[in-house]
């Protein structure tokens, strides 16, 4: 019986980590992609694309929702429109590590706010350390100032959409929620993306390589997230997150061919044990049928 629970435990370690990495690989992605199309040009086709496979997959009910449930929605498509032009907007402007860097701060902070369990504050600072650590390794002081702030500004809405995420998870069911929400983002991207792009956006090529992205970064690891959020205490969840640095500086490494240095591959290290941390400590509460 413990070993089920302790399993069921794992279940949405493993959910979280498997978004991890598709969304920082879409993300290598899709900085090959704004020399084309612009840091606001692929957020539009991503959340775009993102919205029209979501609306297919769940079509979604649009009956029956009460005013809070609209208003969670909308939050969420807000917030997820803002988290992601805000990244691309840092990843246009300073290297992936260091802006994934950045902007993990946000989790980071909201577990050691929310956790009602030392241990996590524990985990939390250890991954703390690591980050800065890694933000040392690339010189913060030497980053393109607003790089770095909009990087700052999508770890705040990362945050934020951790929250709304878990909020819209219990108010809708399967992931219509998430269906409805991306359609949100998609229309409050649209405006920003042409007015930078225009008909760029329209290239089949272009579009091609944002619908990749659109899967990595948005369809696959935001459903995957919102599952594990049902079965997952938010706290947690932002931990995990704090592996984004070293799946950040993998990615980067593989498409981007951009080096670790020693100091990185520790600062990863320190990361990574944070996160190994975080997940016994979610397994053994599953255990003990916490």
């Amino acid at each position: 019986m413990g070993s089920s629970r302790a399993r069921r435990g794992a279940g949405p370690v493993g959910l979280v980590l498997g978004g991890c990495v598709s969304v920082q690989f879409g993300a290598a992605v899709a900085v090959t992609l704004m020399p084309r199309a612009g840091a606001l040009g692929v957020v539009t086709i991503r959340l775009v694309a993102a919205a029209v496979v979501l609306l297919l997959v769940c079509r979604p009910k649009v009956r029956g929702y009460t005013r809070a449930d609209w208003g969670t929605v909308l939050v969420f498509g807000a917030t997820m429109a803002a988290m992601n032009g805000l990244f691309y907007q840092a990843v246009a402007r300073i290297p992936l590590g260091p802006a994934v860097t950045l902007e993990v701060l946000g989790p980071l902070a909201l577990s050691v706010l929310a956790s009602r369990r030392a241990v996590n504050a524990l985990w939390a600072g250890l991954a703390l350390g690591g980050v800065f650590l890694l933000g040392g390794a690339g010189g913060f002081g030497g980053l393109d100032p607003v790089g770095a702030a909009f990087a700052v500004g999508a770890g705040v809405m990362w945050a934020t959409y951790i929250v709304f995420s878990s909020r819209t998870g219990r108010r809708f069911p399967q992931a219509d929620g998430l269906a409805l929400a991306m359609a949100v983002g998609a229309v409050l991207s649209l405006p920003f993306g042409f007015a930078e792009s225009g008909s760029k956006l329209l290239v089949p090529t272009t579009l091609a390589l944002g619908a990749a992205v659109a899967v990595l970064s948005s369809v696959l690891p935001y459903t995957l997230e919102l599952l594990a959020l049902r079965r997952m205490p938010a706290p947690t969840f932002a931990v995990l997150m704090s592996l984004e640095p070293a799946i950040a500086g993998t990615a980067g490494f593989l498409i981007l061919h951009q080096a670790l240095s020693w100091t990185d591959a520790l600062a990863i290290a320190l990361v990574v044990a944070a996160s190994m941390g975080a997940v016994r400590t979610q397994v053994g509460s599953a255990a003990r049928g916490e």
